[in-house]
C-alpha cells in the first residue's frame, strides 16, 4: 500500500503499475512523502524458495531510517532477493540469533541502540553460517572505512551510491560466498573430485556410484591423502562398532573402491602398506 504525507490510505498500485517502476520511481515517491508497507519474511519463517531453479537469496537490511529501508527493500525485491529488515542492532542480532543466516547483510554505520561496527563485530563471533557484510555508510573518511573492514566487514560501500554498483557489489559478495561453501564441502585430489556435502564422487570427470560404506572408506583416505591408515584405524572410523566387516572385511571393500576408480585404464591410488594398512596416493 501507498500512503501519503497525511497518512491516509490512497489506492493500491495495480500489480502491473508497481512492477514497472523503476528505482528512480521509487525513490521519488519516497521524496515526496509516499511511504511503502513492504512485506517482510523473516528468518524464522524462511524456507528454500526456487527461482528459475535456484534458491532465492536472503538479505538482511540493517537500517534505521525508514526511508531508506523501503528503498532498499522494494529494489532488492525487485531483484529478486527475499527481504529481512532490521531497524537497530539488537533486533538484527535477535532475528539472526534465533533463526538461520541470512545469505549477505547490508548494515548502517550509525544506528539508534548500537554502533554499527559493535554490530558488524558481533555478528562475526556468532556460531552460524558465514555471510558477507556490506557496510553503507554516509561517512566517507578513509579511517572510517579502515574501521569497517577491519571489525569484519567484507566491503564498503559510501551514501549516496549507485544501485547498479550496489547490486554488482552484492552479486560478487554473494559468488565468493558461495565459492568458499563449495570449497569447504569440496575434496579435490588430482582427478578425485568428492562433495561431502551431496555425498557423490567423481573422477577424471566421470561420476562414480559407490555405497554408504565405500563412500565413507573414500572420505577417510582422502581426507588422509599421503598418511598410511592402519586397519585398526579404519575399522573404528569406518565401521565403528559394528563387527559386520572384520580385517578381511576391509580388503572386500578397497578391492570394491578400486575396481570403481580404476575404469577405462585410470592409474591405482589406493595402496597397500603390507602388514600395516591402506593409503590413497596422488
Amino acid at each position: 500500500m501507498c500512503t501519503g504525507k497525511a497518512g491516509r490510505p490512497r489506492d493500491r498500485l495495480a500489480k502491473r503499475d508497481r512492477e514497472v517502476l523503476s528505482i528512480a520511481d521509487i525513490a521519488f515517491l519516497i521524496e515526496m512523502g509516499y511511504t511503502f508497507l513492504v512485506a517482510e519474511r523473516t528468518v524464522t519463517d524462511r524456507s528454500l524458495q526456487m527461482k528459475e531453479g535456484t534458491a532465492m537469496k536472503c538479505i538482511l537490511t540493517i537500517e534505521d531510517e525508514p526511508e531508506m529501508t523501503d528503498l532498499l527493500a522494494l529494489w532488492l525485491g525487485k531483484e529478486g532477493f527475499e527481504v529481512m529488515v532490521a531497524s537497530s542492532g539488537k533486533e538484527a542480532l535477535r532475528k539472526i540469533g534465533t533463526g538461520s543466516s541470512p545469505d549477505l547483510v547490508l548494515l548502517d554505520m550509525v544506528l539508534p541502540d548500537m554502533n554499527g561496527l559493535e554490530v558488524c563485530r558481533r555478528l562475526r563471533t556468532m556460531k552460524k553460517r558465514p555471510f558477507p557484510i556490506l557496510i553503507l555508510s554516509a561517512k566517507q573518511k578513509l579511517a572510517d572505512k579502515v574501521a569497517g573492514l577491519d571489525s569484519g566487514a567484507d566491503d564498503y560501500i559510501t551514501k549516496p551510491f549507485d544501485f547498479d554498483e550496489l547490486a554488482a557489489r552484492i552479486r560478487t559478495s554473494l559468488r565468493r560466498a558461495d565459492e568458499i561453501t563449495n570449497r569447504a564441502h569440496t575434496i579435490e585430489i588430482g582427478d578425485l573430485l568428492i562433495n561431502t556435502s551431496a555425498r557423490q564422487v567423481w573422477r577424471a570427470g566421470e561420476q562414480i556410484d559407490l555405497t554408504s560404506r565405500e563412500y565413507d572408506l573414500l572420505v577417510l583416505l582422502a581426507r588422509n591423502v599421503g598418511h598410511v591408515l592402519t586397519k585398526g584405524c579404519i575399522f573404528e572410523r569406518v565401521w565403528g562398532s559394528d563387527n559386520e566387516a572384520g580385517w578381511e572385511g576391509i580388503k572386500v571393500y578397497i578391492n570394491a573402491l578400486r575396481s570403481k576408480l580404476n575404469t577405462n585404464g585410470k592409474p591405482n591410488i589406493i595402496s597397500c602398506v603390507r602388514g600395516i594398512g591402506y593409503i590413497l596416493r596422488l
